[in-house]
């Protein structure tokens, strides 16, 4: 199973889209806290139309809590200026994709962590960075693409 992995989203329109594209390719949402919104908010609610019904969807207390569960599985970390791009990476079966918040990216401490590599999009120097529902998008569609729609 394909998983993505939100640590601290700060935008609800953001985390709506992405759990609508994971209920589209059947992967489970991992959202880390805290977040500044709740997922009942109209702006999450909206972007994620009616699909949250169809949505896998695991909350985390902290970091270290998803890290305690899950810090031994194939942890890939999306981060922008990486040399490894998202296209050079055969992703295993169960693959966890992780991204920061919108504003401040993943921290250092867990990208030097040794929990897993960490990868990029590729985009032109002047562009600090991708809207976050694009990002998973173009990543979880990668998966997609070399597993199929099933073998996600």
């Amino acid at each position: 199973m394909l998983h993505i992995v939100l640590l601290e989203p700060e935008i609800p329109q953001n985390t709506g889209n992405i759990g609508r594209t994971c209920a589209a390719i059947g992967a489970k949402l991992h959202i880390i806290r805290p977040i500044p919104f709740s997922l009942s908010e109209k702006a999450a609610r909206r972007a994620g139309l009616d699909y949250w019904a169809d949505l896998a969807l695991e909350m985390h207390d902290c970091l270290d809590d998803f890290l305690a569960k899950y810090g031994g599985e194939q942890l890939f970390f999306v981060e922008t200026r990486e040399s490894l791009t998202y296209t050079d990476v055969v992703y295993p079966k169960h693959s966890f994709l992780i991204f920061g918040p919108e504003t401040r990216g993943l921290p250092e401490t867990l990208l030097d962590g040794g929990y897993g590599p960490a990868i990029s999009i590729p985009m032109r120097e002047s562009i600090r960075s991708l809207n976050l529902s694009n990002a998973v998008a173009l990543v979880a569609y990668e998966v997609v693409r070399q597993r199929g729609l099933y073998g996600v």
